[in-house]
């Protein structure tokens, strides 16, 4: 499962994803998940020219890392975020990557209600088509008050179409569902494709997510569950730290490279 290991980009927010890029390869990584949110971390971007998008690909190439997703959080309960997201597959299929990631509203402070799911499937039915027709894969990550865990979203993505699955959070499901990420991922790792490894300390809805192994989450557990489900999708490391996040560069690239190397001994 070491291969099945990505760095999300958004580990790096605030910082330039050459720096993220170069921390993520020193510590070990091979993949990246390039974070496309808009005024959060915007290391890719759809209105990005064709020039700045082929540096992307060359600084990629030259440090031997692939792009196995892209990161676009979009609220697609809004025109806009739907605006978004169809334009970010385009992303998906400059860099030869099968996955879009989104949750279902705002990417941070995410307090809309989803009264009414048939205008969320009317909403997702544009971006699914062209998922269908790029062969791309839609998941859906475990966030927010609408869908905070996997059972939740389970539901949700075998109403619609099965170009859309679960990206599971391991810490999300804690901090907006207050559930623990055993049981759940258990009942729901039939649709899982693409996991947010990512550690939790403090109280369920404290901002605190650390390097991997410095938490509360039992890790060994996750990857049996895994490992049972023969699951092949990627596992993308992401860490948020606290609301005063990383004190410099060097404090995200020693929390990567401790991360990478907790889990080469686990799962190495």
């Amino acid at each position: 499962m070491i291969r099945q290991l990505a760095i999300n980009s958004n580990t790096y927010h605030g910082y330039s994803l050459e720096e993220a890029v170069k921390g993520a390869s020193k510590a070990g990584f091979t993949q990246i998940e390039l974070a496309a949110v808009k005024d959060h971390t915007g290391h890719i971007l759809p209105e990005m020219s064709l020039k700045q998008l082929n540096d992307i690909k060359e600084l990629l190439c030259e440090y031997g890392i692939k792009c196995i997703g892209i990161g676009a959080h979009s609220n697609v309960m809004k025109k806009e975020g739907v605006a978004n997201l169809l334009k970010s597959i385009d992303l998906a299929e400059k860099f030869d990557c099968k996955y879009i990631i989104t949750a279902t509203g705002d990417a941070h402070n995410d307090a809309d209600v989803i009264e009414d799911e048939t205008v969320l499937a009317e909403n997702l039915a544009p971006i699914i088509e062209k998922c269908e027709k790029l062969n791309k894969l839609l998941v859906l990550e475990t966030h927010g008050n609408n869908f905070p865990t996997g059972v939740s979203l389970k539901k949700l993505a075998k109403s619609l179409n099965n170009r859309v699955k679960i990206n599971y959070d391991t810490a999300n499901v804690i901090f907006y569902g207050n559930t623990f990420p055993y049981e759940d991922l258990e009942a729901s790792v039939d649709y899982v494709e693409f996991i947010h490894l990512k550690d939790k300390l403090g109280s369920y809805n404290e901002w605190n997510f650390p390097a991997i192994g410095d938490g509360d989450l039992d890790f060994s557990k996750i990857f049996k569950i895994l490992k049972k489900a023969t699951y092949k999708g990627p596992i993308s490391v992401e860490i948020e730290f606290t609301p005063s996040g990383p004190a410099n560069l060097e404090e995200v690239n020693h929390c990567v490279s401790k991360s990478y190397s907790y889990l080469s001994k686990l799962i190495g």
